[in-house]
């Protein structure tokens, strides 16, 4: 009712004379990037909060993304942000990921101009399934705690507001070509027309990347492309933008034995076996995805005071996993035939996702406000086929589909957000959420177990907090929220397996922090609190199709202080950095221990450390400008001791690691606003070698023993890069 009501009101100012006015043309140049600026705001300001909001925030700009797109895929682009860990199964290319606070992807709210980029089912963004993001975007905010209200789940310790490529007032152009380590190839071609006469604007990215991986068979094949059609008037903007992305990548999230990487660093055993005492490896052995997204946005000005937005978002996603599988049960497949055999098997999906959102905002002079609702419906399915069996004998009639389920999700989403000025020094802020959804799944998972499943969830998430300006140049400020969070798919298909129950889990973030920033120099200090009820953590271990495998704690928390710094301390030197310094703690966790060997099992109850949460992270970059035009940086990133489960046991620790990263830019200005800019980065350039933790856990056979898988991290790799802007 709420969304059919605010569609009519919608509609009644969209096609009325006034709201399609003159469109933006004839007026002066001044004019008309002040029109197009502040259309582009509206869309952007529901997600977005202002530098007055008392949030804990960081912004990007497009000169910054431009920057860091050497680095490749956007974990690696944002890694020297607070708190932020970003890590790759194959280097920085494949499968990457990052944790904000120790928080998983799966937690973190990422969306586009406010449309979730989040998969409904794994709430989870795969990077490498739209690659180059950072090069469509004209900026990002991060919000670290809970963040400001957007569509589909909340933010559980970080949210990733992106902000596409917006209009230019004059036509543009840049290829840019990268070539490193690993046969790595990148390209990408954006142009726009600029402003066009009657008010149009057409704006594209087109951006491709393979390479054959650091590890064996991890070679990746990435495409992706970015098209927008924007219409300005003088009021009211419309925007129908497409977002694709297809990928092939080698499987690289098995992991291997530290005496398979000692011997060699780049071995994987994924799609191994065995014929007469030889070793072969499948070449096939890939994750494939495709996935399209297509968006309208309508922004209407009403008036100086009010505006009001509509959305809607169409995403489709398709794609497999195949493996081979050696030495399994013809059973596993549901097949009714004894002994085993080898296999070669699809996982494959089908999905897609319909969004609508519509808001009212009003701005004055001591008052901004929204409201809205977002509107998400959901179905996926889910199946496995066998494509190849290795005993012909058997005389299976294949391809044999041996599961299937499917999801459905509804998920609606009601938000108010208000900034109120009491004076000139101190502001308030409250945002108010309410989210019902309806999940259920149905169908028989790969294990051949029934998945039936349905729950509905009523989520009241709030937030209050107060900014207080002490000048021009220093703010306080103080926030507390509560957020709530639904299980993800392969939460819920993982208790169903062990015949157990996951709960949904909640958050409540309190925060207060210090800035101070003038022309030269810039400090901030940001204490937080994230107090857990039922967090879902990793317990160490994934399932076969590489997907992380949590476990609810029933109370846990994060708590810590992040330290910012720049300077700016002569026109060819500054220096920036960050520090985080936490403790991420289960409550009287219960676990279970012993010596590899033991066949009696010493129970613990205590305190101990949440997985994939080091102590310490920090970040540091050095920026020389020894002429100009030219830049070189040396960035240090620094991440503490963590565990791979929630036990604390130093047989499951991963040790901390340094990394000194180098780049290098020079630009070359030739006639007009062209120019040619070349960069080269060397990485990890002290060739560290050090390895994060694939999967671990406890086994018995004739004793207890534990068990841990890593993932090698390359040693020195390097990238070079030129870009050509006209």
């Amino acid at each position: 009712m709420i969304a059919c009501a605010a569609f009519v009101f919608t509609a009644s100012f969209l096609f009325t004379p006034s709201a399609s006015a003159q469109m933006v043309v004839g007026g002066t140049g001044a004019n008309v990037r002040d029109s197009v600026r502040r259309l582009d705001e509206v869309i952007i300001q529901d997600v977005r909060v202002s530098n007055t909001a008392p949030l804990t925030t960081d912004n990007v700009s497009r000169e910054q993304l431009k920057e860091a797109r050497v680095a490749v895929s956007i974990p690696f682009m944002l890694e020297t942000q607070p708190s932020v860990v970003a890590s790759g199964e194959n280097g920085a290319v494949g499968s990457t990921s990052l944790r904000i606070r120790g928080v998983d992807a799966s937690r973190i709210n990422v969306n586009i101009n406010g449309i979730t980029l989040n998969d409904a089912e794994s709430q989870s963004v795969f990077w490498y399934n739209i690659p180059n993001l950072g090069g469509m975007a004209q900026s990002m905010q991060i919000q670290r705690g809970v963040g400001a209200s957007t569509g589909g789940s909340p933010a559980f310790g970080a949210a990733i507001n992106m902000q596409t490529l917006n209009a230019r007032n004059e036509a543009y152009g840049e290829a840019d070509i990268a070539l490193g380590s690993w046969n790595t190839r990148q390209y990408s071609f954006n142009f726009g027309t600029g402003l066009l006469p009657g008010g149009l604007s057409f704006d594209m990215s087109y951006s491709g990347l393979s390479s054959d991986g650091f590890l064996r068979g991890g070679l990746t094949d990435q495409q992706s492309l970015f098209a927008g059609l924007s219409w300005y008037g003088e009021r009211t903007v419309i925007k129908l933008l497409t977002i694709m992305g297809a990928q092939t990548s080698g499987i690289t999230w098995d992991g291997a034995y530290a005496s398979d990487l000692d011997a060699d660093p780049t071995f994987n055993p994924s799609g191994a076996y065995d014929v007469d005492g030889q070793t072969m490896y499948y070449p096939n052995e890939t994750d494939n995805y495709w996935q399209q997204h297509y968006q309208l946005y309508i922004s209407h000005l009403l008036s100086n005071r009010w505006s009001v937005n509509a959305a809607f978002d169409f995403t489709h996603g398709d794609g497999y996993y195949e493996q081979y599988k050696a030495g399994k049960k013809f059973s596993k497949y549901d097949f009714f035939i004894p002994g085993t055999t080898d296999f070669i098997t699809r996982k494959q999906m089908d999905n897609n996702a319909y969004t609508a959102s519509l808001s009212l905002r009003y701005n004055d002079s001591r008052l901004s406000a929204s409201f809205g609702e977002s509107l998400l419906f959901y179905d996926g399915k889910h199946f496995g086929n066998i494509i190849w069996c290795r005993d012909t004998s058997a005389h299976l009639n294949l391809p044999h589909q041996w599961y299937e389920n499917f999801g459905e999700k509804l998920d609606n989403t009601v938000f108010v957000k208000a900034n109120y000025e009491f004076n000139h020094r101190l502001n308030g802020y409250a945002d108010l959420q309410l989210r019902n959804i309806n999940y259920k799944v149905y169908g028989y998972a790969d294990d051949l177990f029934d998945m039936n499943f349905e729950e509905n969830y009523f989520f009241f998430n709030p937030k209050a907090g107060l900014n207080y300006r002490i000048n021009s140049h220093q703010r306080t400020y103080f926030v507390a929220g509560i957020s709530n969070r639904e299980p993800t798919r392969s939460d819920i298909k993982d208790a169903i397996g062990n015949n157990d129950t996951v709960k949904a889990e909640t958050m409540l973030d309190i925060e207060m922090g210090y800035q101070l920033k003038n022309r030269i120099f810039n400090l901030s200090a940001n204490l937080y609190a994230m107090l857990y009820s039922d967090q879902l953590t990793p317990n160490g271990d994934v399932s076969s199709s590489g997907y992380t495998l949590m476990e609810n704690v029933d109370n846990s928390y994060r708590i810590g202080i992040e330290l910012q710094a720049g300077a700016e301390i002569n026109r060819w030197f500054d220096i920036e950095g960050n520090l985080t310094l936490s403790q991420n703690k289960v409550v009287d966790y219960t676990f279970t221990d012993f010596a590899d060997g033991d066949t009696i099992l010493q129970t613990f109850t205590q305190n101990t450390d949440l997985s994939l949460s080091p102590s310490i992270i920090g970040a540091a970059i050095l920026t020389f400008k020894p002429v100009k035009d030219a830049k070189i940086q040396i960035v240090g990133k620094y991440v503490g001791k963590q565990y791979a489960d929630n036990t604390s046991r130093d047989v499951y620790a991963i040790d901390p690691y340094f990394l000194l990263n180098a780049r290098a830019s020079y630009q070359w200005h030739l006639k007009g606003n062209s120019s040619i800019e070349a960069q080269v980065l060397v990485n990890n350039v002290l060739d560290h070698g050090y390895r994060l933790s694939a999967w671990v856990g406890d086994y018995e056979w004739g004793g207890y023993y534990h068990d841990r898988a890593y993932l090698q991290q390359p040693g020195r790799n390097f990238m070079v890069r030129a870009v050509y802007s006209f």
